[in-house]
C-alpha cells in the first residue's frame, strides 16, 4: 500500500510538472485551479524561505516521523485501522521526501481559493498525511477500546487482536 500511493503521488507530480509550466495555472472551477508550484518549506510553505539549510533540516525530519510511524504500523499489537493511517502518513512522508532529496522542493499542483484568497498549495502526499492525521484525531476522541473495533476477531476465541 505504502509503495503503491508514494509511486501515485510521484506519477502525479511529475504529470502535472510536465504539463503546465512552473508557476502556470490551469483554472479548473470558479474556487479550484491545477497549478504547478515548488515548496522549499514545510506545511503552508513555513521555512520556504529560509535561505537553502531547511532542505537538511526537513530531510532528517521526514526521516525521524517515517522510520518510527513505520515501525509502529508494523508492531504486532497495532491495530488494521491504525496500520493503514499509519500507511498513509508514510507514503505521504516518503513522496514528499523524494522531492526534498531530489530537487531540494516539493511540488504542488492543487490550488483552492475563495475571493482571492489561496489556500497554500498542495499535492496527494500532503492528502495522505492530513486525512491520517485528521481520522487519528477523530479516533482519540473516541473511548480506547474503539479503535480495537477496527481488528480482526479470532475465529478461534472470538478475541479481537
Amino acid at each position: 500500500m505504502v509503495a503503491a500511493l508514494a509511486g501515485l503521488d510521484q506519477i502525479s507530480k511529475a504529470f502535472f510538472a510536465d504539463w503546465i509550466p512552473l508557476y502556470g495555472v490551469v483554472e479548473v472551477t470558479p474556487f479550484f485551479n491545477l497549478v504547478h508550484t515548488l515548496n522549499e518549506g514545510a506545511a503552508f510553505s513555513f521555512l520556504a524561505d529560509a535561505g537553502g539549510w531547511q532542505r537538511l533540516f526537513l530531510i532528517v525530519v521526514s526521516v525521524a516521523v517515517i522510520v518510527p510511524v513505520t515501525l509502529v504500523s508494523l508492531a504486532a499489537s497495532t491495530s488494521p485501522m491504525e496500520r493503514k493511517l499509519g500507511a498513509l502518513v508514510v507514503a505521504g512522508g516518503l513522496g514528499n521526501l523524494v522531492d526534498r532529496v531530489q530537487t531540494g522542493a516539493v511540488v504542488d499542483f492543487l490550488d483552492f481559493h475563495v475571493q482571492g484568497w489561496h489556500w497554500p498549495g498542495f499535492n496527494l502526499a500532503d492528502v495522505f498525511i492530513v486525512c491520517a492525521a485528521m481520522v487519528w484525531v477523530i479516533l482519540a476522541w473516541r473511548p480506547a477500546t474503539r479503535l480495537r473495533d477496527h481488528a480482526p476477531v479470532s475465529p478461534v476465541s472470538g478475541d479481537r487482536s
